[in-house]
């Protein structure tokens, strides 16, 4: 009985979590905060489970002492958050400069709605820093004095690095749009925090424990002779189209030279290629045009535009609009401009979409209303930033439409304003050589006022390289036709009465490990290249992380497969997933500057480690998938058991270092929000969903306490119906739900 009333309180719990998130997205945190997190009735669900966890642990009598280790943790961890929920003060300091105040504005379910410090903060100055030549931010940061009776202290508060002052926290937090004043949150919890990371610290001992202990269940399943067999399934993905240009372009090289040009955009300084290959992929879906480079279809639309207006190359991809307007899948400007004779054939619904109406059609109109715009814009020169200008002691780069500072001499203004006009003459007359002269210029005048702002010149090369080469996609076509083929082929192994020859077996083995490691380096090197390009580690957006899911995926595989060559299937289908995934359009490939929220080493470490946890248990639905296969196909109830007992072993073999870095990256998680934001936790979507997901996957594991799970089919089952959940926390969270990590 005690134990059906643990795991009813226990699933409840995880309903109550789940639905609090999308309570929030519907009703704002704020009420959340206050009716559901911070309610008493939250507080009594999470203690009530907790005497019933203690109660039913002490009935079992468990005496292994890396057991116990590990259930005090969540019983200390939850402690913790119960002392913060009850003593902790927070609040919001807002400062003008040159002011003193000590007055705060507490949050949302303190009592009372002011309170004053024990001493004054003056703040001296607010400052925001910029990537060089850029105008996105790498940090914001507050110049005050505490000064507290005699006591002066001087400090400064910027993102990531906090200012402590007797047990009071200040976190850099908004500013004025003058700035001249700042918001600095207060935090205050001189018990709660202390408890809460003894209790991360157990956890984290007691998790490494259970993957190092030489007793225990993770280091037989090592050992099992069952291991050495078992396996999984996928998706698959494809491409087309054609055309013919008629229309004047630049000779190849002479573009590929002005391709090589730095320019401003995405608020970083790039080759132009870069622009160009994005501009060439939103306009037609790929990154060449009938044969022609993007270099030579971005400098088609500049120097020979009224041509390409009559150029195919609009890309219509919703069938309902190119039914609604009567248009090709790939239109012209001139068709779009002045296709019924009466102007743009956009126009009433580009009106319609701005005025609320976003269904389907009207979305696909604004976006090929985008397309429009971005031409007309390149034709007059306006993403063309490639200019630097030193003004107040600041690089700026603007293009020839833009206003120049009054400080810049008449010999810059001249420049900027006239070369694009002495490119088009040379283009026009077919004067190449001074053509690329003039490009040369252009890289001079650069070089002269660009300083500190240019990239440096492996940078450089980083970028064309990376341009020239479609990593993600030639690999997750590659990875996932490799898949499917070891699929069909294992599927094909598994089924058979007899064994395939030992050494076809370990030739195939062989191939297959040797292939898998080719894609693994091209992966490694795209990366680096993306770190070298970006100057921080790629994890700044759901494309980074999807590569870096991709890259874990093959790394386990290749550590794994010496033992168990049936793992390299996985490598190949898996890591072809997720690649193929970060193609969707959700994702943004661009390599833009890290905001400076996530300017923290921790970062790296807390994603890491999740997308680790992550890839491992993404095989562990492999393996269920597998099964569930097997049982579907296979009429031999012998060989299907033995099969599905491997797999099970196997799967099990992946959950628990799984479980081992989700706990680890949720602790190093709480930590970073705690420097960054001044708590450790906040029950943003996120974090919700990730213990969720923690909780959820735990399960499986305590096969004592739940026989069911010791069966095969009933472990597969739910470990495959597992997976949606954590689908829910990566994606879902990401993109439909609202919160502190809606930048993902």
């Amino acid at each position: 009985m005690l134990k059906k009333t643990v795991m009813f309180f226990y699933a409840l719990t995880l309903v109550v979590l789940a639905a609090a998130t999308i309570v929030e997205h519907a009703k704002g945190t704020e009420w959340t905060s206050g009716n559901i997190y911070g309610a008493a009735w939250f507080s009594v669900l999470w203690a009530v489970l907790a005497a019933l966890a203690v109660a039913y642990i002490i009935r079992r009598k468990m005496r292994k002492p890396i057991l116990v280790l590990l259930h005090a943790s969540f019983i200390v961890i939850l402690s913790g958050a119960l002392i913060t929920h009850i003593s902790a003060t927070k609040g919001m300091l807002h400062v003008r400069q040159g002011d003193t105040t000590s007055a705060i504005m507490l949050a949302a379910g303190s009592h009372g709605a002011a309170a004053q410090l024990p001493f004054t903060v003056k703040l001296n100055s607010f400052s925001v820093q910029y990537h060089s030549g850029t105008s996105a931010a790498s940090d914001y940061a507050s110049a005050i004095t505490v000064v507290d009776g005699s006591k002066t202290i001087n400090a400064t508060v910027s993102m990531n690095k906090i200012f402590s002052y007797r047990g009071y926290r200040f976190y850099q937090t908004s500013f004025d749009s003058d700035f001249l004043g700042a918001y600095l949150t207060i935090y205050h919890d001189p018990w709660g925090i202390a408890v809460t990371y003894c209790g991360y610290a157990m956890l984290f001992l007691s998790l490494l424990w259970l993957l190092l202990d030489r007793k225990g269940t993770f280091r037989s399943l090592l050992r099992s002779p069952l291991a050495q067999r078992g396996f999984l399934a996928a998706m698959l993905c494809a491409c087309a189209v054609s055309g013919a240009s008629a229309a004047s372009v630049i000779p190849k090289e002479s573009a590929a030279k002005i391709g090589k040009l730095d320019v401003l955009y995405n608020e970083r300084i790039a080759p132009l290629q870069t622009f160009a290959l994005d501009f060439t992929e939103k306009i037609y879906g790929k990154r060449t045009y009938c044969g022609l480079s993007a270099e030579q279809v971005l400098t088609g639309w500049i120097f020979f535009g009224k041509q390409w207006d009559n150029e195919p190359i609009i890309r219509i991809k919703n069938a309902q609009m190119r039914k609604a307007f009567n248009l090709p899948p790939y239109a012209t400007v001139k068709q779009l401009l002045s296709g019924n004779g009466k102007g743009y054939v956009l126009a009433k619904s580009v009106e319609e979409y701005y005025a609320g109406n976003r269904d389907n059609l009207h979305k696909a109109v604004a976006d090929i209303d985008d397309k429009l715009q971005l031409i007309m814009s390149l034709r007059q020169g306006v993403p063309l930033k490639m200019f630097p200008v030193n003004a107040e002691g600041k690089t700026t780069w603007l293009s020839p439409a833009d206003s120049i500072p009054a400080t810049a001499d008449s010999l810059q203004v001249t420049f900027i304003k006239g070369v694009f006009s002495v490119l088009n003459e040379k283009a026009q007359c077919a004067d190449y050589a001074s053509f690329k002269q003039t490009i040369s210029a252009i890289r001079d005048y650069q070089g002269m006022y660009g300083g500190a702002s240019l990239p440096s010149v492996s940078r450089i090369k980083a970028e064309l390289t990376y341009n020239a080469i479609p990593f993600a996609t030639i690999l997750f076509m590659f990875n996932l036709f490799m898949g499917i083929a070891s699929l069909l082929f294992t599927l094909y192994r598994l089924t058979r009465r007899t064994p395939l020859p030992a050494a076809t077996a370990k030739t195939i083995g062989i191939v297959s490990a040797t292939l898998l490691l080719i894609s693994f380096a091209a992966l490694t090197w795209c990366e680096a290249l993306r770190w070298i390009i970006s100057g921080n580690i790629p994890l700044a957006n759901g494309y980074e992380t999807m590569l870096l899911l991709a890259w874990l995926v093959m790394l386990l595989s290749l550590i794994a497969c010496r033992k168990f060559p049936i793992v390299t299937t996985f490598g190949f289908l898996l890591s072809g997933f997720f690649l193929l995934v970060s193609h969707i359009n959700q994702m943004d490939p661009h390599i833009t500057p890290m905001m400076p929220v996530l300017s923290s080493p921790l970062l790296s470490v807390h994603v890491s480690v999740i997308m680790m946890s992550y890839a491992l248990v993404s095989l562990t639905f492999i393996c269920s998938v597998m099964a569930l296969v097997l049982k579907a196909v296979n009429r031999d109830h012998d060989l299907l058991g033995r099969q599905l007992q491997s797999l099970q072993v196997l799967s099990q073999i992946f959950l628990y270092p799984a479980l081992t870095t989700m706990g680890i990256g949720i602790f190093i998680g709480a930590i970073w929000a705690n420097v960054s934001w001044g708590q450790y936790w906040t029950w943003d979507p996120k974090e919700t969903w990730a213990l969720i997901t923690f909780m959820t996957y735990s399960l499986p594991v305590h096969t004592a306490s739940l026989p069911a799970m010791r069966r095969p089919v009933v472990y597969h089952t739910y470990l495959a119906m597992a997976f949606l959940v954590l689908i829910m926390t990566y994606f879902g969270v990401n993109y439909f739900l609202e919160g502190m990590h809606s930048y993902a």
